[in-house]
């Protein structure tokens, strides 16, 4: 069953597994929406490395060299496969949901491990790899926080913290080719083009627990928001992107007067 065999992925602890355990997953599968699953390892698996530190003490690095701008890079990959164990999470975790909000992560899921592979690519054309720089455990942190409720997960995570990353790619694009690292231009497009369908599926079954709970959207975000500790999200905004990804007007008007 695709929710077992998500979890079966989150589990795994070394990179390689992980990115073809993901790939390997067929979307079209069986889910089994009521099964009431358990982990048998703490989660997610993880590597040995990187070392995981609180994000004031990941070093700040000049993209003037080539070392910082490798370690920019990692932090991008580092993302990326933290997106993957949410993806996967998302599916083994809540159960009783309709079989396409399943099948929606499973792809992202996969989509996710494309993306963190292309940037480890690139970073090993430069001599470095995923693991050899500092990182730390944000996106993870709330995904723990939020571990009881589907909606606060959609909500906190989706909603606000992925959605940053379509405030910020363009910005982080530009940097890096401007200072010499052209290849990393068509990579930070490929993931912009898919994480706005991230934050898309996000923004769409959010609104359907809503409904299905009968809060309203914007007010419940806010109580959410509140009660999980969310830090605030600051512009400026891609509101561009944040409209192809679904967010209405009401929403990025909220977004702008925060």
């Amino acid at each position: 069953m695709l929710r077992q065999q998500a979890l079966a992925a989150l589990m795994l602890d070394t990179v390689p597994a992980k990115v073809a355990a993901v790939l390997a997953l067929d979307p079209a599968g069986p889910v089994a929406p009521g099964l009431r699953l358990v982990p048998s390892a703490p989660l997610p698996g993880r590597p040995p490395r990187p070392a995981l530190v609180p994000p004031a003490e990941v070093p700040r690095r000049s993209l003037h060299t080539a070392e910082g701008r490798a370690a920019l890079l990692h932090a991008i990959a580092h993302i990326e496969f933290n997106a993957i164990d949410l993806a996967l999470d998302i599916v083994w975790r809540f159960p009783d949901l309709p079989e396409d909000f399943y099948r929606d992560w499973l792809r992202i899921a996969r989509e996710e491990a494309q993306h963190f592979t292309l940037v480890d690519d690139h970073l090993r054309t430069l001599g470095y790899a995923y693991g050899d720089f500092a990182a730390h455990r944000g996106l993870w942190d709330m995904a723990e926080k939020t571990a009881d409720d589907v909606l606060a997960r959609l909500a906190l995570v989706p909603r606000a913290m992925e959605a940053r990353g379509l405030d910020v790619n363009r910005g982080i694009r530009d940097k890096l080719v401007q200072a010499g690292e052209v290849a990393a231009g068509p990579i930070l497009d490929v993931i912009l083009r898919d994480e706005i369908g991230h934050v898309a599926a996000g923004n769409r079954w959010y609104r359907h627990v809503c409904r299905e709970r009968g809060l309203e959207p914007l007010a419940a975000e806010a109580e959410l928001a509140a009660r999980y500790g969310a830090p605030k999200v600051r512009g400026p905004f891609n509101l561009e992107a944040r409209r192809a990804a679904g967010f209405d007007a009401a929403e990025l008007a909220a977004l702008v007067a925060r």
